[in-house]
Formats: C-alpha cells, structure tokens, sequence
C-alpha cells in the first residue's frame, strides 16, 4: 500500500467513456518523474495551448487562430472557475473535488516531501454539472500534502492547474484544531464586492485551522438575492447577482447554481482550497423548514411546489458540490453510513467529528407535545451515533448537529427545532435526543462536545441535569457559532428538558441585521497535544468573543 494514496475502486462522479483508452470513468495511479512534474508545474492559468515548439506562432496571433477556426488545431485550456476542494480528510483518506470548465477529466498530482504520484479521476460532465472528485485511499497519516488538480480535454491536454492543501491527522496524540459555522449567503445579503466579499471565511481561513466544519444552510436555495438591498439605516448593500440566484431554486440547475454562486467568492476559494471541509446540510439547501412529504403553500414557487421533488434535486446539486466521498468510496468500519449524509470524520488520536442529517428523516413541524416518539434522526441513524461514538477511541466526540438541542426554533404555531418549550419530560421530537443521551450516560462515554448553527447568532450552553425536567444524562456542553454571511437573530428562547443554561450569547442588534454590522460568527477549536480542548466563539473580524477550556475526562468503561 503506498503512502501516497491510492484512489478509490468507485468513482465519486458519474464517468463516461475515456479516449485514453482505460476503463469508463476508472481513476488510476501512475508515477511522475522530476521532469514530467517541472512541465505540469509550467502551465499557467488561462493560457492557449499552442500548435507547438516548432510552430514559432505566438498563441494570441492571428495566424493561430485562424488554424483554429480551419482545423481545430488549437483550443483554449479547460479552466477551474469555482476553484479546488479537498474534503472529509481522515488520516488515511481524502476526497478531491474540482470544476471544469467544460468535458474533462481530474487529475491530480499528488505530492508530499519528496514522493510524486499522479492519480487519475472521473470525466466531468453535465451529467455531474461538470464537477467531478476523487476519493483517495491508503494516505500516510499525519503528514501535509499538496494536490495540484487540473482538467485533460479528450486530447489529453492539461488545462488549468490550481493546488488543495490539506493534512492527514496523526495517529498518536498531537495538536489539532478546526472551525465550524453556518449560514452562508441568507436573508438576501450576498457577496458585496465593495465590502471585500464574504469576509468572514477570510477571518476563518487566518486561524489556520486543519479543518472546517459547515454546519449547515451550506446555500439558501429559497433566497433571492438582488442586486441591491437598502439597509434600515439608509446605505446600499450591493450585491454580485448571477440569474440562478434571483429566484427560489426549484430547478436542477437553480439549485447548482446556488452552490456555484458561492464559489464566486475570493474568500471561500482561498479558503477552501487550503482548508478540507467536512459538510452538513439542513434546510435552506432545499427549502426553509421542510420535511419529507411537505407540500408547499408558498406563491414564490410557481414550477414546483412537492418537497420531496426539491429535496432529491436539492441533495443531487449539493452533493455533486461538495467534498463528500460517494459512501462506496468507503471500506468496512470506517463509520461511513452507506447512501447517507451522516458519517464519523476520524482527525486522529484527539478528535472523531460526527456529522448528523437532522433534515432526511424528520417528521412534520408540529408543536411537540407528542406522547408518543417522533423522528429528526431516524431510528437507523440514532442507532449508528450512539454505536459510532461508543466505539470512539478518541479522547474527544464533537457532535455536529445541524439543529441546536434546547433552544426553541418556531415554524409558525409549530416547532422546527427538538425543542418545545415544554420544560418536563422529554416529549415528540425530544425523546430521541434523549434516548441519545442516555445512551452516553449508560455506557461510561465521556468528553462529548455539540456544536451547531442554524440560530443565526451565537452562545455558549451548559446542559446539566441538576437544572433538567430529564435527569437520565451526563453534563455536557453546546457551543452554537453562525451566521458567516446572513442576516443575525437572536437570542432564541430555551426549554428546560435537558437543562440548559447560557453562560454567554452575542446576538443582533435589530432582528435580521445586516452583515455590514459586523455580527456575523463562528467557533474556533483547539485541542492542545494533551487532549486540553479551548472552544472559542469569534466574529467576522477574528475577534474571540467568549473561550472555554474543557478538561477531558477519563471513561469510566
């Protein structure tokens, strides 16, 4: 087994026939000399390719075009317009995402200190809206890695080269830390230009974290942005505008162009390409506040208006756009659920990130005060978290739940959250969490963290159940962070079930604040070599607004 990786036996995106004359769509492994390296690193992007060395025609004459336009002879190179990715890093695995500009395959050229290896991915396609990835396997732990990711045209020519940084977690005890948020692009407020773009990620990407977790609300899909929005205070927001954007999605292509309109921004390129990401989706990917079976009653969509027709629409687009591996990419005890959104990310000895799907299995918004048990996980899923984080050999479980626990989220005279506002016994949506918990509790797991967004401001909650109408749990603590680029809320109220007390919260100073206020957030985490774990809530600025620091407990079996 190389530790350069080696692909995966399933491609991540659909393949097609090659020229090349390998198997439709395989991904393959070929060694690179220092030479054959030192011409790839040359190409530039943007540039022509040429007739060749021996043509002495310049790749802007007009004698070069016109051979163009005759015979074909020269094309321009395929680009990368919504930059590289690199996603659900563990320490032997990684997936590589790019977009092509037009029919083309990934490749990438692997490097780490002096190893070379070239990996050879899927053909991007409109079949996967020309976005392809590659799921890599057999990675060394604990080392840094370079993967330059470029297009071939069916002639084989290389177009645009740009690098995805990432580093594979170590397996014994070493320092690590991420970032985590949500909210990206809501309430109308876009990218502004004037304003430097969506600053926030810019904020993130100067921590230097070794990984970002987006906790949901990735797109709004049910947004429009327009090119301009007067704030209450009487200035212009302007807003960049694609026509995918000025609507709610209800097409295929509305909603990848959500994804696309993201990746407009200077600030998530950069970031994403140095940074893997691990992402969550909730509900603004499709619609706000669905569940399956949900039938709109919103005039705004005209086309469609059947949830779950917007939802397998919304999930193709989202995950043809984001660095998540197809779950056959994955071999046995990984934690990976197959044909799922929730999974185990491993970051090493320290740290197990479990990223939950609160949105595929809910049950209707109702008000919550059922007797009876009611879904957000899904019994497969409730199962998979408490049998995944039971096995977890790291000194740390952080929970990643794209709805927040005890704060109460309304949806009209219903709830969109697990809350209630009914402060005894665990009832509807509740019982599961619950459930959940005491599952924790029963078998000795200790040093479990939840983070979230999806509340549009942030705080930090101590749940215990000396203050809980449920007892039957172990302490622990929430720590909700977001928007990064949306208007601002809060604070929500809290329902006493789990006994959660706020011991900070930093929210909007008018309900839907624009970002131009400065009041947009995210958490910062840092797990010292020991195991010490600080959590911090920061602003769009970096600021640190509010830090803990969490001794990890021993399990006591």
């Amino acid at each position: 087994m190389s530790d350069l990786g080696r692909p995966s036996s399933s491609p991540a995106s659909s393949p097609v026939s090659s020229p090349a004359g390998s198997p439709a769509g395989s991904a393959t492994s070929t060694p690179v000399g220092r030479r054959s390296l030192l011409r790839a690193g040359a190409l530039t992007a943007g540039a022509l390719t040429t007739l060749g060395a021996t043509s002495g025609v310049a790749a802007t004459s007009p004698q070069v075009r016109q051979a163009a336009s005759a015979g074909g002879l020269v094309t321009r190179r395929l680009t990368l317009p919504s930059g590289v990715q690199s996603g659900d890093v563990t320490p032997r695995t990684a997936v590589l995402w790019a977009r092509s500009s037009g029919r083309g395959r990934l490749v990438a050229h692997l490097r780490s200190g002096r190893r070379r290896r070239v990996v050879r991915g899927p053909w991007a396609t409109d079949a996967s809206d020309l976005t392809a990835k590659i799921a890599l396997d057999g990675l060394a732990p604990g080392r840094e890695w370079e993967a330059e990711l470029a297009f071939e045209d069916e002639q084989g020519r290389r177009g645009e080269a740009r690098v995805a940084r990432f580093s594979t977690p170590s397996l014994r005890p070493a320092a690590t830390s991420f970032v985590w948020t949500g909210d990206t692009c809501g309430q109308g407020w876009g990218i502004n230009p004037d304003l430097g773009g969506l600053r926030g990620y810019a904020a993130m990407h100067a921590t230097r974290p070794d990984l970002f977790v987006h906790a949901g609300d990735t797109v709004y899909s049910d947004g429009p942005i327009a090119a301009e929005v007067v704030e209450p205070d009487g200035q212009v927001w302007r807003n960049l505008v694609i026509p995918e954007v000025t609507k709610v999605a209800e097409t295929l292509a509305e909603f990848r162009g959500r994804h696309r309109y993201n990746l407009m921004d200077d600030n998530v390129r950069a970031f994403y390409a140095d940074t893997p990401v691990v992402a969550q989706w909730d509900d603004h990917e499709t619609t706000n506040n669905w569940w399956p079976g949900e039938v709109l009653t919103d005039e705004r969509y005209t086309a469609e208006r059947r949830v779950d027709v917007l939802a397998a629409r919304a999930r193709r687009a989202w995950q043809e756009w984001q660095p998540i591996a197809d779950p056959r990419a994955h071999g046995r005890g990984s934690g990976f659920a197959e044909a799922r959104i929730y999974r185990k990310v491993s970051r090493g000895a320290h740290l197990d990130v479990f990223c939950l799907d609160m949105r595929t299995f809910k049950d209707p918004n109702t008000p919550g005060l059922e007797q009876e048990r009611t879904s957000v996980l899904g019994r497969e899923q409730l199962d998979w978290l408490v049998r995944e984080v039971r096995r977890s050999t790291a000194t740390w479980k952080v929970i990643s739940a794209d709805l927040p626990i005890g704060l109460v989220v309304p949806d009209g005279s219903a709830q969109e959250g697990l809350a209630n506002r009914d402060p005894g016994a665990p009832l509807g949506k509740e019982q599961e969490i619950a459930e959940v918990l005491s599952a924790f509790k029963r078998h000795g797991v200790r040093n479990t963290v939840w983070i979230t967004a999806d509340v549009h401001y942030c705080a930090a909650h101590h749940y215990d159940p000396a203050r809980a109408g449920f007892t039957d749990f172990d302490p622990f603590w929430e720590f909700v962070a977001g928007p990064i680029a949306s208007g601002t809320f809060g604070p929500n109220d809290l329902d006493g079930t789990f006994g959660p007390e706020v011991v900070f919260s930093k929210v909007a100073g008018t309900p839907g604040e624009s970002p131009r206020a400065g009041n947009q957030f995210f958490g910062h985490a840092a797990i010292d070599r020991a195991g010490l774990l600080t959590m911090s809530l920061r602003d769009q600025s970096g600021a640190v607004l509010f830090s803990r620091d969490l001794e990890p407990q021993v399990a006591t079996h």
